[in-house]
């Protein structure tokens, strides 16, 4: 008798992993949905892009086929930013569901960088060029026009000229001395963000508040997601391997100082870090009796 058809279905972590495997094939709003399923394990991804589907289409109705790219940017705007009323949530900025696309969706409200990963793919869907833009502190959208680019705060809406650019980079350039002599043209501040740097950025916000929080099960699972992502960047390894210590998994935790220390030769933390792992090895060898 034949062995009844299965099909195995792929964790969570292995659905992102597929998704950001390579660069060529990556889609920054379906692995932005994704990152919300270690909270949400049953979220359905393909229903958010189903949703953001259907309000693209109801927007590209609206638009003249003939519309030039100034248009279409116009009746985007107005449909997301008033009809839709998507805009920043003030009064609980670092609550972890507004880094969630699908939460972003239902309450109309985020941080930039989320609400960026909507209007990015309602862009797309109209055919504007628009891109993810990494300005320090603060994620911002960029419109390619005919005559030029249009920079825009998703969490406001307001279009920045390079005046108000400018002004919100004083405090950034104070503070690392880029100021005088070294100071730095402004639109090396404007590239544009690959999709693998804005999901690092999302992570990287939830990293934030789960470690303040001391939340280790959380941290950790993002930290499975940032080294999926970022393989090469052993500063994560290391992070995934002190969230593992403090939730007793001693071994792997090891094993993860043990690669940061070996890649990481010029790091100031490095004498630190290889003294952990060999406490960790430590702790978890069984005790002779």
């Amino acid at each position: 008798m034949p062995a009844p058809f299965s099909i195995e279905v792929p964790t969570a972590l292995e659905y992102f992993a597929t998704l950001v495997a390579d660069d060529a094939s990556l889609s920054l709003t379906e692995a932005a949905v994704a990152i919300a399923q270690d909270e949400f394990p049953q979220l359905d991804t393909q229903s958010v892009l189903a949703e953001l589907d259907t309000l693209a289409d109801r927007l590209k109705r609206r638009i003249p086929a003939d519309a030039a790219p100034v248009q279409k940017l116009r009746f985007l705007n107005r449909y997301f930013f008033h009809e839709l009323g998507f805009a920043g949530n003030l009064n609980d900025y670092y609550a972890s569901g507004n880094s969630y696309v699908h939460e972003v969706l239902r309450t109309r409200h985020g941080i930039p960088i989320s609400l960026a990963v909507i209007y990015l793919e309602l862009a797309g869907q109209l055919g504007l060029v628009a891109r993810g833009v990494a300005f320090p502190g603060h994620f911002l959208v960029k419109v390619r026009m005919p005559k030029g680019e249009v920079v825009i705060d998703p969490f406001t809406g307001q279009s920045l000229s390079r005046d108000e650019l400018d002004e919100r980079l004083v405090p950034y350039k104070r503070r690392q001395g880029l100021q005088g002599e070294f100071d730095m043209p402004l639109g090396l501040f404007l590239q544009p963000a690959s999709p693998r740097e804005v999901l690092a950025r999302m992570l990287r916000n939830l990293k934030e508040i789960h470690r303040s929080a001391e939340d280790w099960p959380r941290l950790l699972a993002v930290q499975q997601r940032l080294v999926l992502l970022l393989p090469r960047e052993w500063d994560e390894r290391r992070d995934r391997g002190l969230a593992q210590a403090e939730l007793g998994v001693w071994d792997a935790a090891a094993d993860d100082l043990d690669a940061y220390v070996a890649h990481s030769p010029q790091a100031e933390d490095r004498r630190a870090i290889a003294e952990r792992a060999a406490e960790l090895r430590a702790q978890g060898r069984p005790r002779l009796h």
